[in-house]
């Protein structure tokens, strides 16, 4: 047999095996340590499926469900459990993966005719049952390729789902995974068999059910669940606003982005924001007690800055006069901000900022004091007083923005009824089809890469490789405290893939083979690839999307 040479960067040792060896079959040869069990693979960076057969010299690297990769690959392969088994006691009826929510994901099971079937808690022990039965059997899971002509009647015929995803791409040929007679469309790898999963949960959730995944940080055990029902009632209200434009996935989408309703769609997304925007606005004028400090939080790239500066617009109509007060302008001198595990500047810690002098301005503000505000001199390090006063007048209302505004250790000084707090997201409006969605952290990225390059300099390589970093710096200090919020506002719009494709497609496509992030990169730029384009010209100026490709009337 011929012999093909490759490297594992597990063992980082090279191999010679036989061509057309699968990475199952090198696994079990080599037996590289993983901490869990392996379920997929990085083959010259891109993620394989364990059954890829190898052909040619190949830099091979095993994932285990530890890894963001891997726990992608994990939770697809549930998904398919979980829609083989609704498919198979409720023949007439299809399951639809709405989003992510409560550190799970919320699923409903509607008919062809969209009618929603009402999930009783007996109905969802019995899916779960048959997904127990799907599991304990151990299914195969095959990848299949054939004609994409082919394959969207395969589907019609079986009424497997949607068949907008083959259309979208536009591919002569395109692949689809089997599990006996059960056929479904993922936009990535899945593990080999049914047998691989072994931690998950099927609970009753808001008269529908939530789809319990295991632990990020440790895979042995569920993820605690928590308690996000304002974050529902978001998900919720933009579902609803999409059924304006009759608009559910990206098909759909395509259909309206295509024809000349898509600058009606524009138009419709931006009056939508600006209607939420004006009744955030409108709400805390009309508070019995007007609060003194609105305070805004969110994860990065969710379009903070520019929800601060369209809210203070409305708040001025509404006749208050706003000011802004930077947190970024408390940070502690540089030496005394605290480290991480590595030894590195935690300047997204707590304690990067002098809470003392925080809290004893504010609460001076509250007590109509003049305040000599801080200014933080980022080039040396240090803090200065350049003159900057305020002192609160009866219609004077102040704006903070940061990181930890949301946070009850941020002023407990400060009476709760003087605030007003506000959680800014990107929750990802719109799905692929009923299986396969996009993650709001990846519609993030794509913001930031597209504003890091144009606006500060840096490579997608750059801001690919700094986002986990930033997602657990957001994970241990935003998303604990977002129900603490009076209000959420989701700054996703629903085109708005469409337009970032012009501008994130080629920074993407420079990412160099070869390297960690451009695993990410050809993922960011699979999902892209499903959207037709949009041009920008009818976003306004004063637009979320403006803060990211450039045009915007803001100064940032």
């Amino acid at each position: 047999m011929q012999k093909v040479t490759i490297y594992c960067k597990n063992t980082r040792a090279y191999y010679d095996i036989e061509c057309g060896t699968s990475l199952m079959q090198l696994y079990e040869m080599i037996k590289p340590q993983l901490r869990y069990r392996v379920v997929t693979a990085r083959v010259n960076y891109k993620l394989q499926n364990l059954n890829f057969l190898v052909y040619k010299p190949k830099d091979i690297e095993f994932l285990d469900v530890s890894c963001p990769a891997g726990m992608r690959t994990y939770v697809r392969t549930l998904s398919m459990v979980l829609a083989c088994a609704v498919r198979e006691l409720f023949p007439e009826y299809d399951l639809r993966i709405e989003h992510p929510i409560s550190l799970g994901y919320f699923c409903t099971v509607r008919g062809y005719d969209g009618e929603k079937m009402e999930l009783t808690p007996e109905k969802i022990a019995r899916i779960k049952e048959r997904m127990l039965q799907i599991i304990k059997e151990d299914r195969p899971i095959e990848v299949e390729e054939k004609r994409t002509k082919d394959v969207i009647r395969l589907f019609k015929e079986h009424r497997e789902g949607e068949t907008t995803l083959f259309e979208a791409l536009g591919n002569p040929y395109c692949r689809y995974y089997r599990m006996g007679d059960h056929i479904d469309y993922y936009t990535g790898a899945l593990m080999p068999s049914s047998g691989y999963i072994d931690i998950f949960d099927l609970v009753p959730y808001h008269d529908d059910m939530l789809l319990r995944i295991p632990c990020r940080c440790d895979p042995t055990r569920l993820e605690d669940m928590c308690k996000q029902d304002k974050m529902f009632e978001i998900f919720t209200e933009y579902r609803n606003w999409n059924q304006l434009m009759h608009i559910s996935n990206v098909g759909e989408f395509n259909k309206v982005a295509k024809a000349s309703r898509c600058f009606e769609m524009i138009k419709v997304g931006e009056a939508l924001h600006e209607k939420k925007v004006a009744q955030i606005a409108d709400q805390i004028t009309s508070r019995e007690k007007r609060p003194r400090f609105i305070l805004i939080s969110g994860p990065s790239s969710s379009g903070k800055t520019t929800f601060s500066m369209r809210l203070r617009i409305q708040l001025m109509v509404n006749g208050l006069i706003p000011v802004v007060i930077s947190m970024d302008n408390y940070f502690v001198n540089r030496e005394d901000t605290p480290k991480d595990e590595n030894g590195e500047w935690d300047f997204e810690h707590l304690r990067a900022l002098d809470l003392d002098l925080f809290r004893r301005d504010l609460k001076d503000l509250l007590d109509g004091k003049e305040v000599n505000l801080p200014t933080f001199n980022f080039e040396t390090g240090k803090r200065e007083y350049r003159g900057n006063t305020l002192q609160l007048k009866d219609d004077t209302i102040c704006i903070i923005e940061g990181l930890h505004a949301l946070n009850p250790e941020l002023i407990p000084n400060i009476p709760r009824e003087a605030t007003f707090k506000i959680f800014v997201s990107v929750l990802t409006s719109v799905n692929l089809d009923n299986h396969n969605w996009i993650p709001t952290a990846d519609l993030r990225l794509i913001r930031r890469i597209v504003r890091d390059f144009r606006f500060r300099g840096y490579s997608a390589v750059d801001t690919i490789a700094r986002y986990e970093s930033v997602k657990r710096g957001e994970e241990r200090w935003i998303y604990p405290f977002q129900e603490e919020a009076d209000v959420m506002f989701n700054s996703a719009l629903l085109f708005e893939l469409a337009v970032l494709k012009r501008h994130a497609e080629p920074i993407l496509a420079d990412v160099p083979k070869y390297t960690n992030e451009y695993t990410d990169a050809h993922r960011l730029l699979k999902e892209l690839s499903y959207f037709e384009p949009i041009p920008a010209r009818e976003v306004p100026p004063t637009s979320f999307l403006r803060e990211f490709v450039g045009g915007s009337s803001f100064q940032y």
